[in-house]
C-alpha cells in the first residue's frame, strides 16, 4: 500500500511542491521568493561557466617541451667535456653511463681522502 503512495512522476512532484509553497509563503510572499530562487540559481550557473573555463582553459595549454629536449644532447655533451670525456660518436645513453662513473669514482675519491 505504501509502495503506491510514492510512485508520483515528476510533473506530478512539481505540482506537489508549488501548492506547499503556496500554503507555507502565501500568495504576497511567493514572487519574491522566486525571485531569491532565480538570482541563486544564475550566480550558481555563473560560478559553474566560470569553472568550466578555467578548466577548459587548463586542458587546452600546450606545454613547451621543446627546449629542454633539444638541448639535453648538448648538456650531457658539456658535462662530458669537463669530466675530459670525448663525447663524439657516443649515445645518450652511454654518455651517461660514462658520467655516472666519473661523478662516483670523483664522490669515491674524495671520500677516500677525506678519511
Amino acid at each position: 500500500m505504501l509502495n503506491y503512495s510514492l510512485n508520483i512522476l515528476g510533473s506530478e512532484w512539481i505540482i506537489i511542491i508549488f501548492v506547499a509553497l503556496v500554503l507555507i509563503l502565501g500568495t504576497n510572499q511567493l514572487p519574491g521568493a522566486a525571485k531569491k530562487l532565480g538570482k541563486a540559481v544564475n550566480e550558481f550557473n555563473k560560478a559553474k561557466n566560470e569553472v568550466q573555463d578555467q578548466m577548459k582553459g587548463i586542458s587546452n595549454t600546450n606545454l613547451d617541451i621543446s627546449g629542454p629536449l633539444e638541448t639535453e644532447r648538448q648538456k650531457l655533451e658539456m658535462i662530458a667535456k669537463s669530466l675530459g670525456v670525448n663525447a663524439a660518436e657516443k649515445s645518450d645513453d652511454e654518455l651517461r653511463k660514462i658520467i655516472s662513473r666519473k661523478i662516483g669514482q670523483k664522490n669515491t675519491d674524495k671520500s677516500e681522502n677525506s678519511t
